[in-house]
């Protein structure tokens, strides 16, 4: 007996409530361009409500999962934008401290730009008036171009305790805040706009205190969304296999490479619906195990979408 592992093959992360991708896919715009195109859809899909997921370790963890993993199913230069979107609104929750904080417009598309080179950080001084201003290039800005704010991480420039690394709300509408072209040439998802973006005293607002951005639990939570985002994407790829089953059956050497495939996306589908249990049980991180489940997870499912790509081929 041949077990044909593909036959109606649509993988789903076990357990996770899985919302349908069609309607994402009909928000596609008819867009040569690959940036305006992924900047086009990124807001029709935001627009359309399709980003209004749960928040992680707040009980449905698994459906907001289960909603990047589709997105990265249909399309990483998306997946790339609209997960940062989602998780600035899961670090607003977890650090929503700050006195001005209240005051910040949520809405638009949101950015996360938290890449740290060893060099030249991006730095934060006071502006005299309780407030701050960032001054400096910071690198590999995902929607560079297109996002309406971003939370910025930042080396505060100040003495009395307030100073380190820290996060900062940012309104990209300010004449200081501009992309660099040609600062990535990004070989592959190019629709992701990823470029420098200078700073040049832009208003920012203090989200959390010093270094809290990376030790809150949610910081562990976000690693694992986005690693549901390459298991969609994973599964977008071993899919081209189903396609080519139905056209005509797969010989039993591509037999054998679907089902190490599908074995292998199992597994780490198992590792993100368990996840994300164990952060809705564990919120907050009491026993410590938040770093340690992300670490695995991301690496599971890494191994599983680079395999997934060379025995798809």
């Amino acid at each position: 007996m041949v077990v044909r592992p593909l036959a109606g093959y649509t993988p789903a992360v076990p357990g996770l409530f899985s919302p349908s991708r069609s309607a994402i896919v009909d928000l596609l715009p008819a867009e040569p361009d690959p940036v305006r195109r992924t900047a086009a859809w990124a807001r029709a899909v935001l627009d359309a409500g399709l980003l209004d997921i749960p928040l992680p370790g707040r009980g449905a963890t698994a459906r907001r999962f289960a909603t990047l993993a589709d997105i990265g199913s249909v399309d990483l230069d998306l997946a790339r934008l609209v997960e940062a979107h989602v998780d600035a609104h899961s670090i607003l929750a977890d650090l929503d401290t700050a006195p001005d904080a209240a005051d910040l417009d949520r809405g638009g598309l949101w950015g996360v730009w938290a890449a740290n080179p060893p060099v030249d950080p991006l730095l934060a001084r006071p502006d005299g008036a309780g407030g701050w201003q960032l001054r400096g290039t910071k690198p590999w800005c995902s929607g560079a171009g297109c996002c309406d704010r971003a939370l910025v991480t930042a080396r505060a420039s100040t003495s009395g305790g307030a100073g380190g690394y820290r996060l900062y709300a940012v309104e990209l509408a300010h004449p200081g805040a501009a992309p660099v072209d040609g600062t990535w040439p990004a070989a592959a998802m190019q629709g992701s706009d990823s470029r420098s973006v200078t700073f040049t005293d832009v208003p920012a607002v203090a989200i959390g205190g010093p270094d809290e951005y990376l030790t809150r639990a949610g910081f562990w939570h976000g690693a694992v969304g986005v690693a549901a985002v390459w298991w969609g994407g994973a599964r977008g790829v071993a899919e081209a296999l189903a396609r080519a089953d139905r056209r005509r059956p797969l010989n039993p050497h591509a037999l054998a490479h679907a089902g190490a495939v599908d074995a292998l996306l199992t597994a780490a589908a198992a590792q993100l619906s368990a996840s994300a249990q164990e952060f809705d049980d564990d919120p907050t991180d009491k026993h410590g195990m938040a770093r340690l489940t992300a670490a695995r997870v991301r690496a599971t499912v890494e191994t599983a979408a680079t395999t997934t790509i060379d025995r798809v081929g």
